[in-house]
């Protein structure tokens, strides 16, 4: 048996005879096979047993599936083909713009399935491990990258969308200096790469809300004319 058939493959799709179908022929081929019917289930299912690769449905019951690619990329790389019967163009933009490295349209050929699935995860194990957790607990406050939720003391913190989308950016990059630049770039966007002052105010909100002590920060720090860094 090779590497690559000694995989876990995620499988997410409300459709039993496709799941059913799926099962069968990737247990044939010694493939590891897990199941998720709705999105959350999927978000669950790949912080509980990091699998390899994820093949995905974009019609799902509770979420669409590109907002489940964007909840998968908040915190990790793990190969995404999307299994869909949407076969217009902007569909397959919309998914790989989100994050998906594959597109299939239903109804498939298995072995065209196959071949893009063993190229997945050929793409996995070169990549590596994937270190990232999809939940990181600092001791004060505990961040659910994969549910975009924070929790202190037990409490859902409520964040805005863009205080999520600097704390996600800082915590992805835990430990690393992310520049000024790159954060008003990828939060806000490239119009907006020397506004610095809004970063400023939203770390200052930040701090508030996250750090026991936010006039001395442990986790959101500030390098001083440079950037910031998120510490757990």
């Amino acid at each position: 048996m090779t590497a690559d058939q000694t995989a876990t493959v995620l499988v997410v799709d409300d459709e039993p005879q496709i799941v059913r179908a799926l099962r069968i022929n990737l247990n044939a081929r010694g493939y590891k096979v897990i199941t998720a019917h709705d999105g959350t289930a999927a978000l669950k299912a790949v912080a509980e047993t990091k699998p390899d690769v994820v093949v995905l449905d974009l019609g799902l019951p509770d979420l669409d599936g590109t907002e489940v690619i964007a909840g998968l990329r908040g915190w990790t790389t793990v190969p995404i083909i999307v299994l869909s019967a949407r076969g217009d163009s902007a569909d397959k933009v919309q998914a790989l713009d989100a994050g998906a490295d594959d597109y299939v349209t239903k109804p498939f050929g298995m072995d065209e399935l196959l071949a893009r699935l063993r190229a997945a995860v050929r793409r996995s194990s070169v990549a590596g491990a994937d270190g990232a957790e999809a939940v990181v607990d600092t001791g004060s406050f505990t961040i659910d990258l994969a549910a975009k939720k924070v929790l202190r003391e037990g409490r859902e913190v409520h964040l805005t969308k863009t205080e999520w989308g600097v704390l996600e950016l800082l915590v992805r990059n835990r430990g690393r200096l992310v520049a000024q630049k790159q954060l008003l770039h990828e939060v806000w966007g490239p119009s907006y790469e020397t506004e610095s002052h809004y970063l400023r105010v939203y770390l200052a909100q930040l701090r508030r809300k996250l750090e026991p002590e936010p006039s001395r920060p442990r986790h959101l720090l500030t390098e001083p004319g440079m950037g910031y860094r998120f510490e757990a």
